[in-house]
């Protein structure tokens, strides 16, 4: 082979195109990709995790402890001097927050009676007070239920037991059963004290749970 066609032949193996990446470097890439995807699944899929676990928290909480007129709530409280979440518990147990008449009669979000709520009317000094339609009314109904569970509290010297079950059967039967002295061992019915049981456990739960709400 002559010189020249040496030198033509050494050009071309030195022009000769540099080979890709190793098969070797090409799956290392893949994985480093795959493994970024997945990180950055793993940090939506938290997020979301996060977020739902807040929303769901929020709508059990609705469900299981529902609150409405916490604004009417808390100013009761505060013009009556009674705990804001006694008075929620109470609506809790009396209604479930949901406008209803019983079958004795009771009516309202704090269940309160016609007769009860005219009795308030006339010891409050009050002239207009309509038991047909009044006791629908949320701001009225809770405005009586809690100048009631006032005077029972004052009457029964402050005993939340007492005065719960004089709120859930009357004060006559609480007068029979101990009076001031009541204890929940020694309410008669098990309705009542059932009720009185619940009313204090939801007191606490609204505590906990709706404490800026409720402005405690």
């Amino acid at each position: 082979m002559s010189t020249t066609a040496r030198g033509r032949a050494s050009t071309r193996r030195r022009r000769a195109p540099a080979r890709g990446p190793s098969k070797g470097a090409l799956a290392a890439k893949v994985r480093r990709r795959r493994l970024l995807i997945g990180a950055l699944v793993g940090v939506v899929v938290v997020a979301v995790g996060i977020w739902q676990l807040g929303f769901f928290d929020d709508t059990i909480r609705e469900v299981t402890l529902p609150l409405r007129h916490e604004d009417i709530i808390r100013q009761q409280a505060a013009d009556k001097d009674v705990e804001a979440e006694l008075i929620a518990a109470v609506i809790y147990a009396e209604s479930g927050f949901v406008d209803q008449t019983s079958h004795a009669g009771a009516r309202g979000l704090m269940q309160v009676t016609p007769e009860t709520a005219n009795g308030i009317e006339q010891r409050s000094g009050g002239t207009t007070f309509d038991p047909e339609t009044d006791l629908s009314d949320p701001q009225i109904n809770i405005q009586y239920g809690t100048y009631y569970l006032d005077e029972l509290l004052v009457k029964y010297g402050g005993n939340e037991v007492a005065a719960l079950a004089a709120y859930n059967a009357g004060p006559g039967n609480v007068d029979d059963w101990g009076g001031a002295e009541l204890e929940a061992e020694d309410i008669e019915f098990a309705e009542t004290r059932e009720y009185v049981e619940k009313v204090l456990t939801k007191r606490d739960e609204y505590r906990k749970n709706y404490a800026d709400e409720l402005g405690l």
